[in-house]
């Protein structure tokens, strides 16, 4: 299964959830949290780009495969 690396990447670069929250709204904070933690089965392409454009990321840096 996919796993996003929000989080890990937020760290890497020293930025916080909420900043990247602040960029990609104006989706809600409830459809953030749930993309962020990893616990939504679907996500739409455009929150996809907006995320990685955001991040300065690539989808390959984006993803990590959980193999559990």
């Amino acid at each position: 299964m996919l796993q996003l690396r929000i989080d890990e990447i937020l760290d890497e670069q020293e930025h916080t959830k909420y900043w990247i929250f602040k960029r990609t709204e104006p989706m809600s904070y409830q459809n953030f949290n749930k993309i962020y933690n990893n616990e939504t089965s679907s996500i739409k392409f455009d929150t996809l780009e907006k995320i990685k454009n955001t991040l300065g990321v690539s989808y390959d840096d984006l993803f990590r495969e959980n193999q559990g």
